[in-house]
């Protein structure tokens, strides 16, 4: 009989689909899976029993990423697990049968793999469940040494956010829902990208700082608050053999990872001002008769935020007023020039803030347009030039108010900044919080 556990996944892929954004209660699913029918070279009673004893698992009727699909083998022997970590030992005449349950992500990291096991004894009577627990294999039971059953089949519960499995959602409540409750919320999104697997460690992908960052970004907005109010997924996941689950793991996580960008409102990029911004404007020492300045002291925390953003994947852009050699000699030496990736600077351009050309030339360095405008923060001390001139483009803007030298009072609405810090080393943290409140992308668009 020919193969019919087809796994195919759409040309394009939206993460949004998959993730229930913040407010919107959005739930649903990219998988395509055939309906399953015994495989050729899987014995039909493998396919029989699998499909007899498959768990009914219980989700969070507020859970965001309910399971996708079920990859099944049927173990007879004791030998390892081909989807785990662990050996499997089976009742003495009796089969386990092995359920690798695929979630896209968890609340914390892209990419979710979680165990069943049902041990069938001689007469097929099921004597034994244990489920994966956050790296470890548990007895999953009431008490009476076996899970509520539905008839042939184990009631499993699977804990809001983490999808490890239980089989009583009192006991997982109050053991561990103050905990759980943590990393649906203030935890979410710590993971990024998971790597820490059998397909990513033998190069089935890999993530940049920008792709990691994105994910992270995607479980943020996927916060939620635990109901522990259990409910039956509307649909089964696919039901298909462990072999055609791991084969069509890696094409799937490729896909999700090249879908990040487009999927998941972000920041373009940061631009970033240089004086009484990142460079303390009061210890500059200028090269005699000229405007080049040729030492100066850093503000305190400015050039570590560069290199953690940086470092987070976000695109940077120097946007500054002044002769360009004057950057050179602050930046250059310090590591932080080939951290930006354009040098937008008024002695070059042949115009100063809030000239629109200032801000043209970085978008343009940049490869981006006008509708990235509006997720483009300008960070800059100068009310009259980085917050007016930002404003008026169409950015972001975002007012650095650790220098006294200028006022920190706008004149007018032009010069009234979206955010404002008051030292550097609130940077990182304010340019994350701007983009985790950018909203839907067809939202901004109206």
């Amino acid at each position: 009989m020919a193969a019919m556990y087809a796994v195919t996944t759409p040309k394009r892929l939206h993460l949004k689909a998959l993730v229930r954004m913040r407010g919107r209660g959005r739930r649903m699913s990219l998988c395509s899976l055939a309906e399953p029918a015994p495989p050729e070279g899987v014995p039909d009673d493998d396919f029989a029993m699998a499909e007899t004893h498959r768990p009914v698992l219980m989700i969070d009727c507020a859970e965001p990423a309910p399971p996708i699909a079920l990859g099944y083998s049927v173990i007879r022997h004791t030998a390892r697990s081909p989807s785990s970590k662990f050996d499997i030992t089976p009742p003495q005449g009796g089969s386990v049968i092995e359920y690798a349950i695929w979630h896209d992500w968890d609340i914390q990291h892209l990419y979710d793999l979680e165990h069943v096991w049902v041990h069938v004894d001689a007469e097929g009577a099921v004597v034994r469940v244990e489920g994966s627990m956050h790296g470890m294999r548990v007895s999953v039971d009431d008490g009476s040494g076996l899970p509520e059953m539905r008839g042939t089949r184990p009631v499993l519960y699977v804990e809001p956010g983490k999808h490890a499995l239980w089989g009583v959602s009192r006991i997982m409540c109050s053991m561990v829902g103050a905990k759980i409750a943590e990393m649906c919320g203030r935890d979410a999104g710590a993971g990024g990208i998971h790597l820490g697997n059998a397909f990513a460690e033998s190069g089935a992908w890999s993530a940049t700082p920008e792709q990691h960052r994105l994910a992270r970004l995607a479980m943020k907005r996927a916060a939620f608050v635990p109901r522990f109010d259990f409910i039956a997924a509307a649909q089964e996941p696919a039901l298909v053999p462990w072999t055609a689950l791991e084969q069509w793991i890696p094409k799937r996580m490729q896909a999700l990872i090249a879908a990040l960008p487009e999927s998941v409102p972000h920041l373009e990029a940061v631009f970033l001002d240089c004086g009484d911004t990142l460079i303390d404007e009061a210890t500059e020492v200028k090269k005699p008769g000229s405007e080049v300045v040729i030492e100066a002291e850093e503000i305190p925390f400015a050039m570590d935020a560069v290199r953690t953003l940086h470092a987070l994947g976000y695109r940077l852009a120097l946007v500054a007023d002044g002769p360009r050699e004057t950057f050179e000699n602050m930046l250059k030496p310090r590591g932080i020039w080939e951290l930006m990736e354009s040098h937008s600077i008024s002695g070059d351009i042949g115009e100063s803030k809030p000239s629109p050309m200032m801000f043209a030339a970085a978008l343009r360095d940049l490869g981006l347009g006008a509708a990235d405008r509006s997720r483009i923060v300008m960070a800059g001390n100068n009310l009259a030039r980085d917050i007016r001139g930002a404003n008026e483009f169409g950015l972001i803007s975002l007012f650095v108010a650790w220098s006294k030298r200028r006022t920190h009072l706008p004149a007018d609405s032009s010069e009234k900044p979206h955010f404002h810090i008051d030292s550097l080393d609130q940077l990182v943290a304010m340019i994350e919080t701007i983009e985790l409140s950018l909203p839907d992308r067809e939202t901004a668009h109206g």
